[in-house]
Parts: C-alpha cells; structure tokens; sequence
C-alpha cells in the first residue's frame, strides 16, 4: 500500500492533449502531483497492467460518458486487475467541450475545416449553420494531427479540439462549446493502491456474481437496507468468464471504513461466488 505523497508516475490514455490527457492534469491538480512522470498507454488494459506492476504509479481510465454510457472495459479490467489491491481512489467529471481553432483570430474568413470523421459528427449543427456551405473538410485521425494539419495551410483553415490543444499548439479558439450536445460529460477514475480516507463525501463501488436463483439479489439488497445505506447506482454486465452469468456493479454512499458498510460487506461477501470492493474515493 503506498501514498501520493509516493507516487512517481501517472499513466493516461493516449494520445497527448486528448480528454484523457486534461483529466490528468486535474487529478495531478487536486493531488499535487504535477511534478510526476507521466505515461501515455494504447489501452485501458495496458494502463491497468502498468498500474499493477508498478507501486510508484496511479492510472486514469474513463468509467462513464453522458452519451455513450459506462466504459465496461474499464470496469472488467479493474475487477480482473493483475494486482488484486489495485482500486479507485478518486473521480472527476470533466465537461466534453469542442472548440474551433485557427491560426486566425477571424472567424468570417474560414473556409476549411480539418478534422477526425467522429468529431465531424458530433459538431453539425454548428458546422451546418455557422460555417460557410461549401466548406472545404480535410480529415485526419485524432485532435493533435489536425492542428498539426493547420501549419501546412493558410488562415482560412480551422480544426476542432480542446482547450489544451489550443494552449499547447498555441491556436486561437473562435469559437467554444461547438458540439451538439451541450452537456456530454465524461466520469474518469484515478486507480491505484492507494488507502484512501473517510471524508464524509465518499462512495463505495462493489462488484459481485450471485447464484441463479430466485430471491438471490434481493437477499443482498436487504442486507443493505438493514444497515441503513443507501444504494446511489445498479447495474448489471454479462459475466466475462461464465457464459450466462450477471455481474452487479453498485454504488454505496460511505467508506469501506464506516462500519455500517463494513460490517455490511461482511455479511455479503459469503453469500456471492464472486466479490471485490472496487474502492472508497470521492
């Protein structure tokens, strides 16, 4: 078990300047640890092995997205972690905000737009009716080629990304918030074996297989209800090593510490063929 005060590296979803990337910077904000390495990786997996295999090191993964729903990669991961002692110790929400960007700070001049196919679909209700109907589209594969894109042409071009984009590839932004859900939010986890403390502002999030059989859940439920905690989320994914089979992934208000839920999981874990507490974090 080790602390922040020993964390030496932090790894994140590539590549840099992505959501990913600014969610990092917040969680190294919060637990100031700006000074760390930090490690971009291809997958989720990969974070997670890193994560395990290394004590000095926290992980960043996404867990839910307003649109898309829950990241059950991250989820599956996380409960068949290398290292069991591997859990959430902290979460953010960080806004989903597209900008335009340009070399230009006029926005009437653009003609052009370089960006990825998928985030041409989420901004065209601006696209449609603030940029000019003949548009000149260039695609490319992620936010940072498309501002890279932007140096080989003139100041009519414009690309869609962040706001770390535009500060690091030194854009202007001409216009914020451009894509057409106003309040896509992404949930990202900070992963880690780390022991977290009571706060008062905490949440629990346990997962568990009960037997096929009627009333099964509902046993478990009541043991909850017993100890007066209450239930914030709960879910259900198909089991990713038996064949018909359920995984219930729920939310707690309060710490693994407080002994209402302690002594609640306690009780629970005996009547589950599969249980792990996935961390107490705020």
């Amino acid at each position: 078990m080790v602390s922040f005060e020993t964390i030496r590296n932090i790894a994140f979803l590539e590549p840099v300047n992505s959501f990913s990337d600014m969610a990092k910077d917040e969680f190294c904000q919060k637990f100031n640890l700006q000074k760390c390495f930090t490690t971009p990786l291809t997958t989720i997996k990969q974070i997670v092995d890193y994560v395990s295999q290394n004590p000095d090191t926290i992980g960043v993964l996404p867990l839910e997205n307003t649109i898309d729903g829950t990241i059950r990669e991250s989820l599956d991961c996380l409960m068949y972690a290398q290292n069991p002692e591997i859990k959430i110790v902290a979460e953010l929400v960080l806004p989903i905000e597209l900008c335009l960007l340009s070399k230009t700070t006029e926005f009437y001049s653009i003609t052009g737009l370089i960006t990825t196919p998928r985030l041409l679909g989420k901004c065209q209700e601006f696209i449609q009716t603030e940029l000019p109907r003949y548009l000149n589209i260039i695609e490319t594969g992620t936010m940072l080629d498309a501002a890279n894109e932007l140096r080989n042409h003139n100041l009519t071009f414009a690309s869609i990304g962040n706001r770390k984009i535009a500060q690091n590839c030194m854009l202007n932004i001409l216009k914020e918030n451009i894509n057409d859900d106003k309040n896509n939010k992404t949930k990202y986890i900070l992963i880690g074996n780390i022991d977290t403390d009571i706060t008062g502002r905490d949440k629990t999030t346990v997962a568990f297989k009960t037997s096929n059989t009627p009333g099964a859940l509902l046993e478990i439920l009541k043991i909850f209800l017993e100890h007066k905690i209450n239930l914030s989320y709960i879910s259900s994914c198909p089991s990713r090593t038996e064949q018909g089979k359920y995984t219930f992934i729920i939310n707690l208000d309060g710490h693994m510490k407080d002994s209402n839920i302690s002594n609640a999981l306690a009780q629970i874990q005996p009547k589950t063929s599969f249980f792990k507490c996935l961390g107490s974090y705020c």
